[in-house]
C-alpha cells in the first residue's frame, strides 16, 4: 500500500489551519503531519516532523514565508534529506513574495481562495515531480519579478540537445508529460526522462525554475 503524503502548514491565521486541517484529514491519500504559526516554528515543524509537502504561507510576523521557505530547502540540502515540495500561499495574485519564493525554490503558488479540489491537486502534483502556479498568474507574476530578456543564449542552454530544447519549451509553457508526448508523438516515459535531463543539465529543480528560467532568457515559447 502507498504511504499517504504527509503534508504540513504554515500559517499565521488559526481558522484558516483549521480549515485546512480539516481538509487535509479528508482525504484517504493525504495525512496532516502538524502546524506552525510563523516561519520560526515552520522552520522547526519541518525539521521534526520532516513532510513530503509544505503549504507555506507568504506575509507571517517574526519570520515571513520565503526566509522560512529559504532555509527548509537550505536545510535539506545541507543534511541530505529529501526536501519538502513547497506550495506558498499568498492572498494577492500580484505578489512580489510568492515569485521571491518561486525563484529560490518553492514549487507552487497558490492563492489562499483557492477552490479545495485545485488545493488538493495541486498538493498531489507537486509531490509527484510537478509544479504549480495559480490560473492566469504565471505571466503577471514573472513580470512581477522585474525580469528582462537577456539576448545572449546561455551556455548551459546551448548545451541541451535540439530534442531537449524542444521539450524545454514545451515544458516551460506549462505542458504536462502527457500533452507534450501526445503533441511530440512520444511516450510519456521518453518525455519524462528528457525533463529529467533539462532540469539536470540547467541546474533546475523542477518546472517552476524551468518557466522562471525561460522567462530570465527569453527563451519562452
Amino acid at each position: 500500500m502507498t504511504e499517504p503524503i504527509s503534508v504540513a502548514l504554515v500559517d499565521d491565521q488559526s481558522l484558516f489551519r483549521a480549515g485546512i486541517r480539516m481538509l487535509i484529514d479528508s482525504q484517504a491519500d493525504l495525512v496532516f503531519a502538524g502546524e506552525a504559526e510563523n516561519g520560526h516554528t515552520g522552520v522547526e515543524l519541518v525539521r521534526s516532523v520532516r513532510p513530503d509537502v509544505v503549504l507555506m504561507d507568504v506575509r507571517m510576523p517574526e519570520l515571513d514565508g520565503i526566509e522560512a521557505t529559504a532555509r527548509i530547502l537550505a536545510e535539506a540540502d545541507s543534511s541530505g534529506h529529501p526536501a519538502p515540495r513547497v506550495i506558498v500561499l499568498t492572498t494577492f495574485e500580484l505578489d512580489e513574495g510568492a515569485a521571491r519564493a518561486l525563484h529560490i525554490g518553492a514549487s507552487g503558488f497558490l492563492l489562499k481562495d483557492s477552490q479545495p479540489e485545485f488545493l488538493l491537486a495541486a498538493i498531489r502534483s507537486v509531490h509527484s515531480g510537478s509544479a504549480v502556479i495559480a490560473p492566469g498568474a504565471t505571466k503577471a507574476l514573472l513580470a512581477q519579478m522585474g525580469q528582462s530578456a537577456r539576448t545572449r543564449e546561455p551556455i548551459e542552454f546551448a548545451a541541451l540537445t535540439e530534442r531537449e530544447k524542444q521539450i524545454f519549451v514545451l515544458a516551460a509553457s506549462g505542458m504536462s508529460n502527457s500533452e507534450i508526448a501526445q503533441k511530440e508523438f512520444l511516450s510519456e516515459a521518453t518525455v519524462k526522462t528528457h525533463v529529467s535531463r533539462v532540469l539536470s543539465k540547467l541546474g533546475a529543480r523542477d518546472r517552476v525554475q524551468l518557466v522562471i528560467y525561460a522567462y530570465e532568457h527569453g527563451i519562452a515559447g
